[in-house]
């Protein structure tokens, strides 16, 4: 996929000719103008070419998978971008200067090393080269690349190919196991007794048995309507050869009615079709519809006829399932592991054997089975490669110790690839960038939704849309890709937003397969004290237990560095890489056991990340105000302090994570500590993240500049403080996660503002009584979206819900010593959106009452260490949407009353628990 090469060079080009670096370079260079301008000319024609090479590129299609002589060429497109990317870095870090673009030049003796001609001629030489590799490639496409023979389009080619791919997929439809109940559904759903045409969709990634599914059922109920088709659709579909596919169809057996269709155009085709569906009951398939497009194009001709006709369509896109009819998507999950076992049995061992794996054979089957993930047709194609095998225990094993190869590699699983291949190849390009990078993540990786669009983000994956942060576009990508199939969701948090998502193993085997293919990157797990040979921009490092011993091979090529998992290497390399790897990205080393930070980091002009997160690094090297490019610095767990001075000098920096936690159970006021940020925090303009700040007098006087912030803690926090801090938060239009600490239990917190846009509110300190009725931060007013709320060591001495009963929108509370009477009742309507109640340390607390109605959308219940509670609380039962329920540090008594109450039995009986005294 040499496109996405071509893009992130255009990308880089593009940062070179900005106005900033212009200007600066225009500083640099004033006696050497007219150089300076042929130089920067010869970038703009490089831009030009490149970018019509990428549009090229992007419409070569599947024909061109696995042609040597095409992808021989291609090799050489890559390597031309990579050199064009490595010429821009250079100077990019010629111009650069610490306050703008790059970091300054330093000798040893820490002096400017002077800008020369010699330096600009240096660059120049190198863009003509790549200008004459241009030229060289485009001659040897055409003397040697073949191109597309004989009067098929390569659209029509592309329409034919998916076609074949569907027919293999239809085929399968024999041997579906599993699918009852979605058989049923959709059974259901054909024959209702509604009359409205009713739209139908079957969702899922590629492999999972839309198809299959789709053409069993309409084999079984397409004779209970007066006509019926099935047609494919594909990304390049021709609407009139979709049209005339469709009459063709609908005219089995019916030949005078619909005949002498040869000459018409698309109007009269659509006109025909709708004639004659007019006074039909009919039933249609759509098959693989990629676009809403697509499917609106085709809409309007299957008309609305009241006579009890079904329309249903196979997408691997949830923006085509969202135009079902309400309640009509049948989202198909993988197979589960006993039906899995069933069909690959069936696809594996033979009939006389009534498909019986032997005896020896079942512990690797079940591992082979196991790396299908549930996908129906990895099952169906592995158990039809395997059944032609050898039943031996050596073949099994050689077979399973080399799965992913053969689904790389071998010619009868190329179904699969292809199957696979057609969900990537249609991405644009800023998708597949952010899939490929996700591949190189372990298998089965949960990725964090924040983690990675900061990651993409620094990688320079993101486009600039609108107003909107790179961050928040960096978000759609990935809600693309979800909708697409190519991640998998896992969990949302607590109001509905993505969280926490996977790659499907086996996308992510054809995925590391492009990525080693193309130099995008490389992953390696536990490759202990070995040279990392194969070239790659990117490297990431799984579960490294000792150091590198050898220097990577191609380090002054590697812009990525990320260690996973639980990795001890103390990464001696470091000091080489920050000499050698001067254009590096991304050094994200997480949870190593890294203790100091060489001088030579700030001479990594480029560094857009700095991840140090969970390590035992203390203190940052003064050089680290040289990086004015970067945008994270996470000292997350770090034992890191206090941070530099020149810290305030990067203005581009975005996040900064710098809180070290105290207490883990965050039940002590001081449950974590942040860092100092000395005079001139005012100058980081553009932070969006900030925790933790231990404040200060000064600190506190500059928080207001901070206007971009959308996520916010505070520690050490002082009443007096708290008036500067409202008059701060207001000038904050984004901020949507808010945390202030008290300095102790004596210091009372009373921010009077308005927040429209928070979200999540976490206030650790003491409230004034009346806090909560006369803070604007607890009013529900319109547009309020508070989702979350946390309140410990409040030391209320009233009822507080009366007034947060306001906040309907709540879907998440917690209490922890902030309360101190002794009774609190949830009363009917109160808190509907409420999933997660956390009661605890409240000691005075004797009784908790709940009445019908009152959170009724309610999943999980903490009580911990209440006291004063000897009873179970009344109205439990009301909570019927229960699903976990947690009791810990509970009396005696109480405990009692639990294994007395029935109600209580009944819900331990049906929802998970945890009891803990």
């Amino acid at each position: 996929m040499a496109e996405i090469v071509i893009l992130l060079a255009i990308k880089k080009i593009g940062t070179a000719l900005a106005n900033g670096v212009a200007d600066q370079a225009s500083t640099q260079f004033a006696k050497y103008g007219t150089q300076l301008l042929e130089l920067q000319a010869s970038m703009d024609r490089l831009v030009r070419e490149l970018s019509v090479m990428h549009d090229v590129l992007c419409q070569m299609d599947i024909r061109n998978l696995n042609n040597t002589v095409y992808e021989s060429w291609l090799e050489g497109v890559r390597k031309v971008a990579y050199n064009t990317e490595d010429m821009v870095d250079e100077y990019l870090y010629l111009v650069g200067q610490e306050n703008d673009i790059g970091c300054c030049f330093y000798l040893k003796k820490g002096f400017r090393k002077p800008r020369s001609l010699l330096s600009l001629n240096r660059i120049a030489i190198k863009v003509k080269q790549i200008e004459e590799d241009l030229t060289h490639l485009s001659e040897t496409k055409n003397r040697w690349v073949p191109v597309n023979n004989g009067d098929t389009s390569s659209s029509d080619y592309i329409v034919k190919r998916s076609q074949d791919l569907a027919n293999i997929s239809r085929s399968l439809a024999e041997d579906l196991v599993g699918v009852d109940e979605n058989s049923e559904t959709l059974q259901k759903w054909l024959a209702g007794d509604h009359l409205e045409r009713s739209v139908i969709a079957l969702l899922g990634m590629g492999g999972l048995g839309k198809t299959a599914l789709a053409a069993n059922v309409y084999r079984k109920e397409r004779e209970k309507f007066q006509c019926h088709a099935w047609v494919s659709i594909s990304q390049t579909y021709s609407r009139e050869a979709v049209l005339r596919n469709i009459i063709k169809e609908l005219s089995r057996g019916k030949v005078s009615v619909l005949s002498n269709t040869t000459d018409m155009d698309i109007p009269r085709l659509e006109e025909t079709i709708k004639t004659f569906l007019e006074q039909q009951k009919y039933l249609i398939i759509l098959d693989d519809v990629w676009t809403p497009e697509a499917f609106n194009d085709l809409s309007s001709v299957l008309i609305h006829n009241d006579m009890g006709s079904r329309l249903v369509i196979t997408t691997r896109e949830s923006r085509v399932a969202a135009l079902a009819s309400q309640g009509h998507i049948l989202t198909l999950p993988a197979l589960p592991e006993d039906k899995a076992w069933d069909l690959f049995c069936k696809k594996a061992f033979p009939r006389d054997t009534s498909h019986e794996c032997p005896t020896e054979l079942k512990h690797l089957s079940e591992e082979i089975v196991s790396k299908c993930k549930g996908l129906p047709l990895v099952i169906v194609l592995v158990g039809s490669l395997l059944r032609v095998r050898e039943k031996t225990v050596e073949e099994w094993r050689r077979i399973n110790a080399q799965l992913s190869w053969e689904l790389i590699n071998n010619s009868s699983l190329s179904d699969i690839r292809n199957v696979l291949h057609l969900s990537f190849i249609y991405l644009p390009t800023r998708l597949k960038c952010c899939f490929l990078y996700c591949s190189l993540f372990s298998e089965d990786y949960l990725f964090k939704r924040k983690q990675l669009v900061r990651l993409l983000v620094a990688e320079g994956f993101i486009e600039e849309r609108g107003e909107s942060t790179l961050e928040d576009v960096a978000e759609g990508y990935l809600k693309e890709l979800i909708d697409r199939n190519m991640l998998q969701l896992v969990t949302r948090n607590h109001f509905g937003r993505m969280k926490e998502f996977r790659m499907h193993d086996i996308l992510r085997e054809l995925a590391v397969d492009l990525c080693q293919k193309n130099c995008f990157g490389v992953a390696y797990e536990n490759k202990c004290g070995r040279s990392h040979q194969k070239d790659g921009r990117r490297l990431v490092l799984h579960k490294q237990k000792d150091d590198i011993q050898q220097p990577v091979s191609n380090m002054h090529h590697l812009r990525t560095i990320i260690t996973l998992g639980d990795s001890k290497s103390s990464f001696t390399l470091l000091p080489l890489l920050c000499n050698e790897s001067r254009y590096m990205t991304v050094l994200e080393l997480s949870g190593l056991p890294i203790e100091k930070i060489p001088d030579a980091i700030g001479d990594l002009f480029n560094l857009r990340h700095l991840g140090l997160r969970g390590s035992k690094v203390k203190m940052l090297p003064k050089t680290i105000e040289n990086l004015s490019n970067l945008l994270t610095l996470d000292l997350y767990e770090s034992d890191i302090q206090e941070l530099p001075s020149g810290i305030v000098k990067l203005k581009k920096l975005r996040h900064l994570f710098a809180q070290k936690t105290i207490d883990s159970d965050w039940r002590e006021l001081a449950s974590c500590s942040g860092v100092r940020i000395p005079n001139g925090l005012g100058n980081i303009i553009n932070l969006q993240t900030l925790q933790a700040l231990e404040l200060q007098d000064e600190s506190v006087r500059h928080l207001g500049e901070l206007r971009q912030v959308r996520s916010l803690r505070l520690l050490n926090v002082k009443g007096i403080y708290c008036r500067s801090i409202s008059e701060s938060l207001v000038k904050m239009q984004y901020l949507s996660y808010l945390e202030v600490n008290a300095s102790n239990e004596n210091e009372v917190l009373l921010l009077n503002v308005l927040l429209p846009s928070l979200q999540r509110l976490c206030l650790r300190g003491r409230l004034a009584e009346g806090a909560l009725d006369e803070s604007p931060l607890f009013q529900a007013v319109e547009g309020q979206n508070l989702y979350v709320l946390y309140l410990s060591w409040s030391q209320l001495r009233e009822d507080p819900l009366p007034s947060l009963s306001r906040l309907s929108n709540l879907t998440y509370l917690h209490f922890t010593r902030a309360y101190n009477g002794e009774q609190l009742a949830f009363l009917t309507g109160w808190f509907p959106k409420l999933k997660v109640l956390s009661l605890g340390d409240l000691l005075s607390l004797s009784r908790l009452e709940i009445q019908q109605g009152a959170m009724a959308s309610l999943e999980e219940l903490y009580l911990v260490n209440l006291g004063s509670m000897t009873e179970v609380p009344a109205g439990i039962e009301f909570l019927t949407s229960i699903k976990y329920l947690g009791f810990h540090e509970i009396s005696r008594d109480f405990l009692t009353s639990l294994r007395q109450c029935s109600t209580i039995q009944g819900i331990l009986s049906r929802a998970k628990y945890s009891l803990r005294d």
